[in-house]
């Protein structure tokens, strides 16, 4: 394969990936215009659409999600066996992507990343905020961060923190003229700050435990975010009920802006872990992050 036609594929895997000639065109350093030529260029060599293009997004096509699947990986292996080669270096240096939630950043990874990047300064690392259950490996991360009961089977799975339990939460200026909640089912006469995830495709039903008995509730509420940080700050405003990790709501909870609901109905779920392939070679600077990282009891 000529030179040529390698860096037209990695052109290509990097606006399939991104979903924008925009931000491919940034990552790679090159221009927007420059990109685009580029991937025309390709799909006319092969004879077949790549992508689809519109106004305000671009996707693969089955034959560009084909070659994405396919081809992208073994790319991704030339950069492992690449920065493999870091161990043969005086200090381990490589890039480090992984996509996590804003909560598993700030309550897990960020305490945990400070000495070690101060204690390997080659070393880069990209944390990507997002709810949305990222493919890794399409997505060109060489991680991802979730709670153990969404890790994929056919990965590999280190635990990074402890279990987590979920709190129902409000301010007491919201419950001071209202009836307190006293099951699950009571919340739908509230009004809630609902959280959309893209994982379900739409809101957040509020997941409820008690003695074996599993309850979901779809709330409403005039407020709606994506992330659970905005949910705490409208919790501690007075703008309703709200449902988040337990450790963030806990400082606003000791000092009473906030009070606990339906404790005896929230459950410890699994806490959060790193995954990544099984066919993943490790680099040096991957194993010693995954060990920084790792939860110990």
């Amino acid at each position: 394969m000529s030179r040529e036609n390698i860096n037209d594929l990695l052109a290509f895997l990097a606006v399939a990936r991104e979903k924008s000639f925009t931000r491919a065109a940034a990552k790679i350093g090159v221009s927007q215009s420059a990109l685009s030529h580029t991937v025309k260029h390709l799909e006319q060599r092969l004879g077949v659409r790549l992508l689809t293009r519109s106004t305000r997004s671009v996707s693969p096509t089955q034959a560009g999600q084909h070659l994405l699947l396919n081809v992208g990986p073994r790319f991704e292996e030339i950069e492992a066996e690449l920065a493999f080669l870091s161990e043969f270096r005086d200090k381990p240096a490589g890039s480090i992507r992984i996509s996590a939630s804003d909560v598993a950043i700030d309550t897990v990874i960020w305490e945990k990343l400070v000495p070690f990047l101060s204690a390997y300064p080659d070393i880069k690392v990209e944390l990507v905020s997002d709810y949305g259950l990222a493919d890794i490996v399409a997505e060109g991360f060489e991680a991802g961060v979730r709670m153990g009961e969404q890790v994929a089977k056919d990965m590999i799975s280190v635990r990074i923190g402890p279990d987590i339990r979920f709190a129902v939460v409000a301010a007491p200026s919201y419950l001071a003229d209202r009836t307190t909640p006293e099951a699950p089912q009571d919340l739908v006469g509230h009004c809630c700050i609902n959280l959309r995830l893209p994982t379900y495709g739409g809101l957040y039903a509020w997941e409820f435990e008690k003695e074996g008995r599993e309850v979901r509730v779809r709330v409403e509420g005039q407020l709606i975010f994506n992330s659970i940080f905005q949910n705490l700050k409208a919790s501690v405003a007075g703008f309703g009920i709200a449902h988040m990790p337990e450790e963030i709501a806990e400082p606003y909870l000791a000092d009473g802006r906030l009070v606990r609901l339906l404790g005896d109905w929230c459950p410890v779920w699994q806490g959060y872990h790193i995954y990544y392939p099984s066919r993943r070679q490790a680099s040096p600077a991957f194993s010693l992050l995954i060990d920084a990282l790792r939860h110990r009891r």
